[in-house]
C-alpha cells in the first residue's frame, strides 16, 4: 500500500539517475518524470535541481527523503506484522551467506526464524561474496548476505552487523612473540589468504593500500578456502592470517590463537543483506525484520 509515487521518487533520490529509477521500477523515463512532477505539485515545491543531466536534492527534496524513508520501514513492518499476526507466512526461502556469516552468524538465527514461521521452507547455499553476488543476479537465490559491497549495478546493499578483521597466529608461534608489529615487519611474515573473489581478501586489500602495502608486497604462504581451514593450516605452522573476529571467538578464549597489532591498520567492514533491485517481496523483508530485531544487528 506504499505510495507508488513515494516509491518512484525514493529511488530517484537515492539513485539520483531518472534512467537509472526507470530501469528498476520497470517503467519508462517519462513516467517516472511524470510521477516526480505530480509530487511536486501536490507539495508546491521543487524536490531536484537540474544540472544538465545531473541531479541533486534541494532541501524539500532531502526532508521528503527521510521521510520516504521512515515510511517505507513503517510499511514493511505493517506488512510483515500482519502477515505473522494471521500466521499466513509460508513459502520457500533461498538464502546465499558468504562464508564466515554461513559459519558463524546464520545458524542461530534460522533457527528461530524457523520455529517463528514454521511453514517456511529454507535452503541455505555457502560461498565467497563474488559467488553470491552472481547467484543473486542468475535469480538462483532469493537473498544474499555478504561480507564486501562491490557495489554491482543491479543489487541493493543494506548494512546489518560490523565486523573487524584481525592478524592472528598460533599462540606458540616462535616467528613473532611480539603483540605489535609495523607495516614493514607484516610483509615479512608467511600468510595465509582467501581465494580471490573473496569478501574478506577484498576487504583486507583495501585496507592494506590505505598504509601503503599491496596484496603482493605481502609474503604470501598459501592461499585456502574458507576459514577453518586457515585456523586449521595456523594452528599447524609458523603463518599468519587475517581473520573475522567473529570467527575466531572460539580459539581466543582457548588460547589456540592470538592476535598481532598492525601500527596503523583498522580493518573494520559491514556486513550487508543484497537483494535484486526493486524486488521487495514480503516474505524476504520478513526475514530482514526477524534478523534486525535480534541482537544481530548494526551497531
Amino acid at each position: 500500500m506504499f505510495d507508488f509515487r513515494l516509491k518512484v521518487f525514493y529511488i530517484v533520490a537515492k539513485r539520483l539517475n531518472f534512467t537509472r529509477a526507470a530501469e528498476e521500477l520497470f517503467i519508462t523515463q517519462p513516467a517516472v518524470s511524470r510521477h516526480i512532477h505530480e509530487i511536486e505539485v501536490f507539495y508546491k515545491t521543487k524536490l531536484f535541481e537540474r544540472n544538465g543531466t545531473k541531479i541533486k536534492l534541494t532541501q524539500a527534496g532531502i526532508l521528503l527523503l527521510k521521510h520516504s524513508e521512515e515510511l517505507l520501514n513503517l510499511h514493511r513492518n505493517i506488512e510483515s506484522d500482519l502477515a505473522a499476526l494471521s500466521k499466513n507466512i509460508k513459502g520457500s526461502l533461498k538464502i546465499g551467506a558468504s562464508t564466515t556469516i554461513a559459519n558463524y552468524f546464520l545458524p542461530k538465527y534460522l533457527a528461530s526464524f524457523k520455529l517463528k514461521f514454521p511453514e517456511v521452507k529454507i535452503a541455505l547455499i555457502s560461498n565467497n561474496t563474488e559467488t553470491i553476488e552472481n547467484l543473486l543476479l542468475g535469480n538462483k537465490i532469493d537473498i544474499g548476505l555478504v561480507e564486501g559491497q562491490t557495489k554491482r549495478q543491479y543489487i541493493n546493499y543494506r548494512s546489518f552487523a560490523r565486523d573487524e578483521i584481525v592478524l592472528c597466529t598460533s599462540n606458540v608461534n616462535a616467528v613473532s612473540k611480539k603483540t605489535t608489529i609495523s607495516t614493514a615487519e607484516l610483509q615479512k611474515l608467511p600468510m595465509v589468504l582467501r581465494e580471490p573473489g573473496s569478501g574478506s581478501l577484498e576487504v583486507i586489500t583495501s585496507a592494506l593500500k590505505n598504509v601503503d602495502v599491496n596484496l603482493s608486497d605481502l609474503n604470501i604462504d598459501m592461499e585456502l578456502e574458507n576459514t577453518e581451514s586457515i585456523k586449521s593450516y595456523l594452528l599447524n605452522s609458523q603463518s599468519f592470517a587475517f581473520l573475522s573476529i567473529h570467527s575466531m571467538l572460539k580459539e581466543l578464549k582457548s588460547g589456540e590463537l592470538k592476535v598481532i597489532d598492525v601500527k596503523g591498520l583498522d580493518i573494520k567492514r559491514c556486513f550487508y543483506f543484497i537483494t535484486q533491485k526493486g524486488d521487495e517481496h514480503y516474505l524476504k523483508e520478513t526475514f530482514v525484520k526477524h534478523l534486525l530485531s535480534d541482537s544481530f544487528k548494526l551497531q
